[in-house]
This record gives C-alpha cells, structure tokens and sequence, in this order.
C-alpha cells in the first residue's frame, strides 16, 4: 500500500515536473509578443504577395492583407507607435483602478477587511464564508491569494478541522474564483479593454465595458461559493482525515484600533452610496439616459469606474487617518504612487502588447482569419454550446502554461472575439467564457508564482506535503468549479439572460 502511494506521488511529481519544464521553456510575456509580432510582419508580407483576400459578409467588398513591410506599413508602425500605446483601452481603466485598490491595499484596509470578515465567522458557516469572500477577494487583486489561505488554516486548526482543507479551500476560492466577483474590479477593466481593441477589428463602433460581465459573474460568485463549500466538506475534508499534527495559530486577529477604523470607513461608504443613490434615483438624473431616463445604458454606468475610485478613496482615508497610516496629506499620492510602480511591469508588457493587436488590426490578418474561421466552424456546424466548451477547454489548457491573464486574453481574443462576433455572439460573451476557463486551472499549474507558496503554508502543517498533495486536494477544485461554471454558462446561454446591464448574449 505504502509502494503504490509512493508510486503514485512519483508519477503525480514526474508529471508535474514535464508541466513546469515546458512552461518555463515559454519565454517572458514581453518576449513572446515580440516573436507574435515578426510573425505577424511575415505572415503579412505572404498573404499580401499572395494577393490573400476575404469578402465581407456585412456589404461584399473584398478586404485584403496588407503587408507591414511594406512602405506603407513601415510608416505606419513607426508614426502609430506612441498612439497606440498610449490608445490602449485596458491602460488608463486599469491604472485608475490601482490609485483606489492599491490606496485601500497600503493603508491595510483590504487586509482588515478579509480578517474580520472571516475570523468572526460562526464555525457552523465558516466554509461558506471563506469561499465568498475568497472569490470576491480579486478586489484586493493577488493579495487575496496570500492572505485567506493563511486565515483559512488558521481557523480551521482552532475550530479542530484540517488546515490542508483550509488552505486549499483558501486557494481555491481565491485563485480557481478569480474572474468571480460581486463589484466590478480591476480585472474587469482589464479584460474589457482588451476585448474592446479586438472587436474593433471587425467594428468599429462596439466597445466592451467593466460592467459587461456583472450579471453573470454576480450570480457565479454565490454558486461557487457553494460548490466549494461542498468540494470542501463533502471530499476534501473526508480524505485527508483528522489533522494530528501540531497547531500553529499565526493569523493576526483585527485589534480594536482596526475595528474602529472599519466601523468609520464604513459609516463613510454608506454615506457616500446615498449620495450617489440620491442622485441616480430620480427620473431626471443627470446621471441617467437623457433621452429613456434609464440606468441601462447611462452616464453613470460608463462613470462606474471613476465612481468606484472616489468610493476607495474615502474609505481608505478614513481608515488610514483612524490607523495611523495616513498623517497628511502627503502620505495620500505616496501610498498610490507605490501601487502605480508595482504595475511597471504590466505598463512595459502593455507596450508590446499594444502594438501587436494594432498591427494585426491593420494588416486585416485578424479579419483574415475570422471570416474563414467562421466559415469552417459554419460548414462542420461546430458553433454554439459544442464551440463554448472547446474555447474554454483550450482556455484552461493554455492557463496551465500562460500565467497571465492579460497576456493570454492579448493573444487569444483578437482571434476569438471577431470570430465568436462573426457567428453572432455579443463579444462580451467570448470574454465570459475565456474568464471561466482563465480562472479554474490556476490551482493545479505548478507554474503560478502562487504555487510555491501555497506548498510552503502546507509544509507548516504537515512536512512531507509535496506536490502531489497539493495537487490532489486542488484538482477536485479544478474540475468540478470547472464543470459547474460551463454548466451555468450553458444554462445562461439556453434561457438567453443578459450578461451585464443591457448587453445580450447575441
């Protein structure tokens, strides 16, 4: 018995370890959109010598390559090379969000904030807390990641329950949940970005906004939330048994001075959310549709993201102040001025990747291949419910290999999305389901810098855990998270519901 298990975490280890040496072969973000982008000058040097042409299905005028080595292409990369990095759509939503998270980060609002939530949970409902607020933890971005399973464990032990469940239902909830959210956040903003630049592919005049997705990943929040919270106390919990080992109790408990600067800051949120209802609410808001008086669409809801900063702002003064944190004014952009430099590396990640959606936009290399993609998938009637759950299967896949999820949607979506759209999805419906499959595969790549640290707190609670542990109380997650959320992208598709605020599947 003890030779197979040995064997068995052998092989898990062996596979594990194939996975991670042919991830590691990929190179750096930055590097690989510059390869896509010499693919892209040659690719579109053929097919423009090959006179490589498509006819538009919207008004049958013929669309061809265009060649960016040639002179007209020359000119164009170098006069549009500062335009479009500074054109990105993602860049200024995604900076703007960081002012108010990474504030709210700095001053230790965030972290208060998950502690006291789930430290104070009864343990009758402690599983189910710790997955909600898990899933809704991407708010906080990757420090979530950190944070819960460390709290996760913590209570666990103290309540007499296995800190490995912990830990994974900590990982799960906040990595495997990811997309998940009950308010729009930062990877909203950065996936309806990039989707808005590839749909402009095929036309011009659609965008795809934060909130496009909210309805759906709304409602994902609170069904993973139980699926975890099942995953967790139906299988996990089971196989690894009564924890015998030593406890360790390291998680910080929120102090009083904590308590009291929550209390204010939320006094302080609900103040601000009247105001804004009490500018929304009446029929002739400025803040509505000027000409139907609804919220959907509105000016408030293309301001949603600047609503959301001033809403971190408050909150995080009034926390920061009461803390200690913030002593004057200053202390304010020092704080921000921190969380802008920690997204340097994106910023320079966002430079290549600009330029190569630009120039596969004006090379028509992504229309190209949209209509024939489209007429392939047409004629083998591969389209619909079958074509949703290949795309987030490839999805996964690549998740397993490409940690970033912005890099991956950079790379898949100017395909995809024209493609999807071609066939009659709305593109918020593309960027939904590469989200499902973005998020489920995190916990079993060996890959993701959150692994190792994920192995480490394990090691704290039992020293042999490898690996293979790891990986067998996280591919539960995996799968069935996996398989819930397809079923409910299944299920939303079938009854036709809306995404997001007036935006259809079609």
């Amino acid at each position: 018995m003890l030779e197979g298990e040995i064997r068995k975490q052998k092989e898990i280890g062996g596979f594990l370890d194939r996975i991670e040496r042919m991830g590691n072969k990929i190179p750096h973000p930055f590097i690989l959109f510059i390869w896509l982008i010499v693919i892209v000058w040659i690719a579109s040097f053929i097919c423009e010598s090959m006179g490589v042409s498509v006819i538009n299905p919207v008004d049958n005028k013929v669309v061809t390559v265009k060649s960016l080595l040639s002179a007209e292409g020359i000119i164009y990369m170098l006069k549009n090379m500062i335009k479009n990095f500074t054109g990105f759509a993602p860049l200024g939503v995604v900076l703007t969000m960081t002012l108010g998270i990474g504030l709210a980060e700095h001053v230790g609002f965030l972290s208060a904030l998950m502690r006291e939530t789930i430290l104070g949970a009864s343990p009758k409902v402690v599983t189910f807390i710790v997955m909600l607020i898990g899933v809704c933890g991407s708010i906080a971005s990757d420090v979530a990641i950190v944070i819960i399973p460390a709290i996760a464990a913590t209570i666990f032990t103290t309540i007499g329950r296995h800190p490995l469940a912990g830990i994974a239902l900590g990982y799960a909830s906040t990595s495997a949940g990811f997309s998940a959210n009950l308010m729009i956040v930062a990877t909203d903003a950065l996936l309806s970005g990039i989707s808005t630049e590839a749909i402009q592919i095929v036309n011009k005049n659609i965008s795809v906004t934060p909130v496009d997705n909210w309805y759906f990943m709304f409602v994902s929040t609170f069904v993973l939330a139980i699926v975890g919270t099942l995953i967790c106390e139906k299988i996990i919990e089971p196989r690894l048994g009564t924890y015998k080992g030593n406890k360790i109790i390291e998680s910080e408990k929120v102090t009083p001075e904590e308590k009291k600067a929550l209390k204010k800051a939320g006094i302080g949120a609900l103040i601000y959310v009247g105001i804004i209802l009490t500018i929304i609410l009446p029929k002739n808001s400025f803040l509505r549709n000027p000409e139907t008086g609804s919220l959907i669409p509105s000016p408030f809801l293309s301001s949603i993201i600047p609503i959301l900063l001033i809403l971190f702002i408050i909150v995080s003064y009034i926390y920061g102040k009461e803390i200690g944190k913030i002593k004057k004014g200053s202390d304010i952009p020092k704080y921000m001025a921190t969380s802008i430099s920690d997204m340097s590396s994106y910023i320079v990640l966002v430079f290549v990747m600009s330029q190569f959606i630009a120039y596969f936009n004006w090379t028509n290399l992504g229309y190209v291949i949209a209509v024939n993609g489209v007429n392939k998938l047409k004629s083998a009637q591969f389209v619909g419910i079958p074509l949703f759950i290949m795309f987030i299967l490839l999805t996964s896949l690549i998740n397993i290999l490409i940690g970033s999820a912005s890099a991956k949607w950079a790379l898949l979506a100017p395909i995809f999305i024209p493609t999807f759209y071609m066939l009659g999805y709305n593109p918020a419906l593309t960027q939904m389901l590469y989200r499902i499959g973005d998020s489920t595969s995190n916990v079993i790549s060996p890959i993701s810098p959150y692994f190792p640290i994920i192995l480490g707190l394990a090691n704290k609670y039992d020293k042999k855990a490898g690996v293979g542990t790891i990986l067998s109380i996280m591919l539960p997650y995996s799968l069935i998270m996996l398989g819930t959320w397809i079923l409910l992208a299944i299920l939303w598709f079938i009854l036709g519901l809306p995404l997001g605020p007036s935006v259809p599947i079609r």
